[in-house]
């Protein structure tokens, strides 16, 4: 398991630190985690699963406004890095079951060999492929944020 720390940088940017403390760019986790390509994301209301992601993509190069897609369950970001290509963010929160999941072809997603950044993946959990990274996202009373990802 690997810890991360998440700060409000300056600019209200985030500030991402590894386990000594050092400033780390989020392509980091990615680099780490490759060649997986399915990032389920767990984390409270507001415990900063969107933003980072944001992060993510904008470390990856993508010049799209990234942003929660609670009501289209899938947003489609082009990126630059580490290929060209398309990542998938889905937000699973209003799936009522697994079936409309089904429905909006969520599996040719997670099977596409793009990366997939989900939030909610609890939703979906059994279309998950099995080396599916996982990240929880947690608020810490000081108002950072602790990433432990398996």
């Amino acid at each position: 398991m690997s810890t991360y720390t998440i700060k409000k940088g300056e600019n209200s940017g985030l500030l991402l630190l590894n386990e000594r403390g050092e400033s780390v760019s989020p392509m980091e986790i990615l680099k780490t985690y490759e060649p997986h390509r399915v990032f389920a994301f767990d984390g409270q209301m507001g415990a900063g699963k969107t933003t980072f992601i944001k992060s993510l993509c904008e470390a990856m190069g993508t010049a799209d406004v990234v942003n929660s897609p609670t009501f289209a369950i899938v947003n489609v970001y082009d990126v630059e890095q580490p290929y060209r290509g398309e990542v998938y963010h889905f937000d699973c929160y209003r799936l009522k079951d697994i079936r409309e999941a089904i429905d909006f072809g969520a599996e040719e997603y997670l099977y596409s060999g793009n990366y997939c950044f989900i939030e909610w993946p609890e939703m979906i959990a059994s279309l998950l492929p099995d080396d599916t990274v996982h990240i929880k996202i947690t608020h810490m009373e000081n108002g950072d944020r602790r990433l432990e990802i398996c």
